[in-house]
């Protein structure tokens, strides 16, 4: 039986599922396999970490058709990547001002969940645009070290 061999839906990375080493601060850690479902299972009211535990749903249905679909990364790009986004002040104040042209904020939370599931397609609309236009450029080489802080 061959060991079939998987790899990072965004970096490429060969991961691997070897017991005891997920998020270790070393490369086994760093490498360990990690599923993502595309749309959190919260939003449709299901929790995975705690079974059978019923929330209220922001969805009925997916609004991008992939409801339960998820994909593999490793721990690097699932954990510090696409749970952790940056968000500057700036990015908050021009999301902010979308949300307000578009109606969908709230100065004070009702039993709706309406205006939220709008901001949530507007965020994911936010990235697909962004990614669109990236992708539209000539492809650069970048530095592949760690970034330097201010200073160094």
């Amino acid at each position: 039986m061959t060991k079939q061999i998987e790899n990072c839906q965004i970096c490429g990375c060969i991961v691997h599922r070897t017991k005891n080493t997920y998020a270790r601060p070393n490369v086994l850690g760093r490498s360990h396999a990690s599923r993502h479902h595309y749309v959190p299972e919260r939003f449709f009211g299901r929790s995975s970490n705690r079974k059978g535990t019923q929330r209220e749903q922001i969805f009925d249905s997916c609004p991008w058709g992939h409801e339960r679909e998820y994909a593999v990364f490793c721990y690097d790009c699932h954990e510090e990547l696409l749970h952790n986004p940056i968000l500057l002040p700036e990015d908050i104040e021009r999301l902010s001002k979308i949300v307000e042209a578009r109606g969908i904020g709230e100065t004070n939370k009702t039993d709706s969940l309406n205006k939220l599931a709008e901001r949530i397609k507007l965020f994911h609309e936010v990235i697909d645009r962004g990614l669109k236009e990236i992708e539209k450029e000539k492809p650069t080489s970048n530095s592949t070290g760690p970034a330097k802080s201010a200073g160094q």
